[in-house]
């Protein structure tokens, strides 16, 4: 009998541990992107091109990776449709908003904005009961939304304020949402996600392309120096593990664990923004980040709590 509880007592705290170490990582890993996507703006790189070159890069190492583990993504009508659906909502369209907004809002503000998914993922997870109702849960996603919103009212009651592209970039987190639940309730079953991953990538990129023939828009990138080329492989490699550890989260954790993933990018992303690129410290910095954090630790704890019910 003492075997046994010791046993499922260490199997939740590695179900417990797993979700939080992708979602810390993978946050980190958001919270450099936007900053990089701003550095690429400061390089001329046109923000379709930066996500079209980087997002094939990311697809590319993934799908080696795939081969390697001989896992590739799998092709049928039903993974096309999910790989097409969720690149669409959760790659292309996503990304394509927040990198076009960072030279008007600075990066600082989209790393703030991509932490406004978890209330709308949650209230769409409870009506589609792909979540149970926990008191717990639901005080985490409302503080955590409670600091983002925050951040957000100070940057909009700035007098130099750039009102039509924070709107556009605010359009972003609600793409976002939609792409959590959409990948949630139509999970092709028996594939893994490191096979859906690259798939959902190279959709995304396929998107992409094809949005560069729109006039207005180009996938030129310069060649007259290195830099654009080292940024480019170096977002990448970051979309490459943001986007792994995406699935890896969304398998063990759910749809709105997996919405602080703009949370814990915000921790990472503001002050990267502000050290290292020069802007300004959003006001309510401290407040909101403190509500962040709280909101996350509430979301954890009531996620361990969940674990030992469904055992």
């Amino acid at each position: 009998m003492t075997l046994s509880t010791t046993t499922v007592t260490h199997s939740s705290k590695r179900a417990w541990l797993a979700p939080l170490m992708y979602l810390f990582a993978g946050g980190a890993l958001l919270g450099l992107s936007t900053n990089l996507a701003k550095l690429a703006g400061d390089l001329q790189l046109s923000a379709l091109a930066f996500l079209f070159w980087s997002i094939s890069g990311a697809s590319l190492i993934l799908l080696v990776l795939s081969a390697f583990r001989h896992n590739l993504p799998p092709i049928n009508l039903r993974t096309l449709e999910y790989y097409f659906v969720s690149g669409l909502l959760g790659v292309a369209s996503a990304n394509l908003l927040f990198f076009s907004a960072i030279p008007h809002v600075g990066a600082g503000f989209v790393a703030l904005i991509i932490t406004l998914p978890p209330l709308l993922t949650y209230i769409g997870a409870l009506m589609l009961k792909i979540e149970r109702f926990q008191v717990m849960r639901a005080a985490g996603v409302i503080s955590a939304l409670a600091g983002a919103v925050s951040l957000a009212f100070h940057k909009l009651s700035a007098p130099d304020a750039d009102y039509v592209w924070i709107l556009l970039a605010l359009i972003g987190p609600v793409m976002l949402a939609i792409g959590n639940l959409y990948r949630t309730l139509r999970w092709p079953a028996g594939v893994s996600s490191d096979a859906l991953a690259p798939g959902m990538l190279i959709a995304a990129a396929v998107i992409l392309l094809n949005a560069g023939f729109l006039p207005g828009f180009s996938l030129s990138v310069p060649t007259d120096r290195s830099l654009p080329i080292i940024l480019i492989a170096l977002q990448a490699l970051v979309f490459a593990g943001q986007f792994l550890l995406l699935f890896l989260l969304q398998k063990s954790g759910g749809p709105v664990f997996l919405s602080l993933l703009g949370s814990v990018g915000a921790v990472v992303g503001v002050p990267v923004a502000i050290l290292l690129q020069g802007e300004t410290a959003p006001e309510g910095l401290l407040l909101g980040t403190l509500l962040i954090g709280t909101g996350i630790a509430l979301l954890n704890i009531g996620k361990a709590k969940q674990r030992p019910q469904a055992q």
